[in-house]
């Protein structure tokens, strides 16, 4: 048997990172707190969060930039791509943004599981997924967790723990 049983999470994580740039805020700030978002969210899990682009950085189409980002102390380094002004707005421009490394987290993994499964599921457990841990992107990483069905017993079937930019995935 799987040693960590992960419970039902309490509350939604707050995915607004907080506080938001000025309202006049350059370019870079703007796009740090952007990435800070996507970090949070990559996480699905409460956490402090910084982040940092080149200052001076310009919102011109084909811009490259690197911007680095921190989920409680875990480093994640951006490789930005800057995209297309909106046909609307002057101040909304795509960005393209991919991260070097995934943040897994063992809130992430139990929101996830108990949304999937709703109140199917007892419980899950997994093979000791710390609180934040920083891992391979998009790839089977070391840890894997069982579903735990209402009225059964644990089967001894773990899927592994992927993370995406999106949040962790089990598979």
């Amino acid at each position: 048997m799987l040693p960590q049983k992960l419970t039902k999470p309490e509350t939604e994580p707050e995915m607004e990172p907080q506080p938001s740039p000025a309202a006049d805020a350059p370019f870079d700030e703007n796009l740090a707190y952007e990435l800070r978002g996507k970090t949070l969210k990559m996480a699905q899990a409460a956490g402090k969060t910084t982040a940092e682009c080149p200052k001076g950085l310009a919102s011109k189409s084909g811009t490259r930039a690197t911007c680095t980002t921190t989920y409680d102390g875990l480093k994640v380094v951006w490789n930005v791509t800057i995209g297309k002004k909106s046909g609307w707005s002057d101040n909304v421009v795509e960005f393209n943004a991919v991260p070097d490394k995934g943040i897994l987290t063992s809130d992430g993994v139990a929101r996830l599981l108990y949304g999937n499964y709703r109140d199917s599921i007892d419980h899950a457990r997994c093979n000791d997924i710390p609180k934040a841990v920083l891992v391979p992107l998009n790839v089977k990483t070391k840890y894997s967790c069982e579903v735990v069905f209402k009225g059964r017993t644990p089967g001894g079937l773990a899927e592994p723990v992927r993370v995406t930019d999106a949040g962790p995935r089990v598979y």
